[in-house]
């Protein structure tokens, strides 16, 4: 499978884990608030666990909307993901005002910086990935919920104008 095709694959999965959460019988800032947690959980350097935690604030908050939690996961896929650690550690350097690698440290105090800097800059850019996540599942909750209202009741009218028109 070439690299095309899995960015794709995980693209349709993220749309259709996405269209599964907006549809679901949630609020849209639950919905939000649900992608937005699974983004800041996914984009932190947790190894795997972020998942485990999923199913805790699934298990705990029933206000969770388990789809978009765990859509997060299809965004920042593995493709994706070295993108966000490379981010942050610039983030973080920025942040910090200080660079990885120096010629006159040792590989522990460089390995140091890259590991403070990873972190400091991945918090940042965690949160502002999962703001944005949340202001845009919002919006495409809302639009997609306005649209199959309008389809409803058009759908509704358009039922009620056919038994008018037979009798």
């Amino acid at each position: 499978m070439s690299i095309r095709d899995r960015l794709d694959h995980y693209r349709e999965e993220a749309l259709h884990k996405l269209t599964v959460a907006i549809q679901e019988e949630h609020t849209p800032h639950e919905v939000a608030a649900s992608f937005a947690i699974g983004i800041f959980v996914t984009a932190l350097p947790s190894g795997g666990l972020g998942i485990g935690l999923f199913f805790v604030f699934s298990a705990l908050w029933s206000w969770i909307c388990k789809p978009a939690l765990f859509a997060s996961i299809a965004v920042l896929n593995p493709f994706v993901k070295p993108v966000v650690y490379l981010s942050s550690v610039h983030v973080g350097g920025v942040l910090l005002g200080t660079s990885p690698i120096r010629s006159q440290e040792t590989i522990t105090e460089s390995a140091t910086a890259t590991v403070h800097q990873l972190i400091v800059g991945n918090v940042v850019f965690a949160t502002v990935l999962a703001a944005i996540g949340y202001v845009i599942v919002r919006r495409l909750t809302r639009l997609h919920r306005r649209r199959a209202q309008r389809s409803t009741d058009r759908s509704v009218v358009s039922t009620i104008r056919r038994m008018l028109r037979r009798n």
